[in-house]
């Protein structure tokens, strides 16, 4: 049986960033405080907690004082940073460049839209760190839209200014842009200049991995997507999978291993999400691996 890695999938830049400020802390001092979990992924979350990382949540975070707090890839909110003034935590910052630069872009859109005469629309998670740290640039105004159902939030009479987690899928973020469109027309008879101006803030790193993975789910007979299941980009790139190879099949560790998955194949690809460590993928390789003389 051929297992093969899918050598684009893992961890993107911001998440080995993070993750590398975290271990180099660690290996100073063997305690640090994380906002919330480090990354997607259970599995690799164990591992840097066993080395001393503690997460936490934002209610905690309010009862610290006079120590050091890292913040992950996907951001905060600018009243996150008030707080560690005020409680003088020092705060290690791995926000994702990427984002950075969206929550910029946010702020600033939101800044100039002149009163009452606009809106800024997330497509995006609700509830995810990265939104909640975009819609902090716009003190709670701006719009989080996920679904169909959620576009009724929209006024489409006033101008919209359009943005998207990084993260999301690209035919997702398309599609939405298309529904948003419509109903403009449907509200106002046409679209004109300045009605709808679209950001297409999806990371590239990201999205570029989507006409790999379906040049690598085309190739195996299986395709095993390692992600942990809290993960919006794991979820995404998992359907990429599906989509072009139906024999696709999401899970966090080798323990989910299904040998019937295996049966009569002879070829398995494995791939992972942007928040997936490799040495977990390699891991699910070796167990697939062991597999082959029981299949056999």
């Amino acid at each position: 049986m051929n297992v093969v890695i899918d050598s684009n999938s893992g961890f993107c830049f911001g998440v080995v960033y993070a993750i590398q400020m975290a271990e180099d802390e660690l290996d100073q001092t063997g305690k640090l405080y994380c906002l919330g979990d480090i990354v997607h992924n259970g599995e690799e979350v164990d591992r840097l907690r066993a080395k001393g990382l503690e997460i936490i949540d934002h209610d905690r975070l309010k009862t610290l004082k006079d120590c050091k707090v890292l913040i992950r890839a996907h951001g905060e909110p600018p009243s996150t940073y008030e707080l560690a003034i005020k409680n003088n935590i020092e705060l290690i910052d791995a926000s994702c460049p990427v984002v950075l630069k969206l929550q910029y872009r946010v702020k600033t859109s939101f800044e100039d839209i002149p009163k009452d005469a606009g809106q800024i629309v997330i497509y995006g998670q609700p509830g995810h760190a990265e939104v909640n740290g975009l819609v902090g640039q716009t003190g709670g105004k701006a719009i989080v839209v996920f679904s169909e159902e959620d576009l009724d939030t929209i006024d489409f009479n006033q101008p919209i200014h359009f943005f998207s987690q990084t993260t999301k899928s690209t035919a997702g973020f398309n599609k939405m842009q298309r529904m948003i469109q419509e109903k403009i027309i449907a509200h106002k008879g046409s679209l004109e200049e300045g009605d709808f101006v679209s950001n297409d803030t999806l990371c590239r790193q990201v999205s570029n991995r989507e006409p790999q993975l379906k040049r690598f789910s085309a190739i195996h007979d299986v395709i095993i997507f390692v992600s942990g299941k809290k993960s919006s980009n794991g979820k995404a790139l998992y359907s990429v999978c599906k989509t072009h190879n139906e024999n696709s099949y999401f899970i966090s560790n080798p323990s989910e291993l299904d040998y019937a998955w295996f049966e009569g194949k002879t070829s398995v690809g494995i791939a992972g999400a942007t928040s997936t460590p490799m040495w977990l993928m390699e891991e699910v390789a070796t167990s697939i691996r062991n597999l082959v003389p029981t299949l056999n």
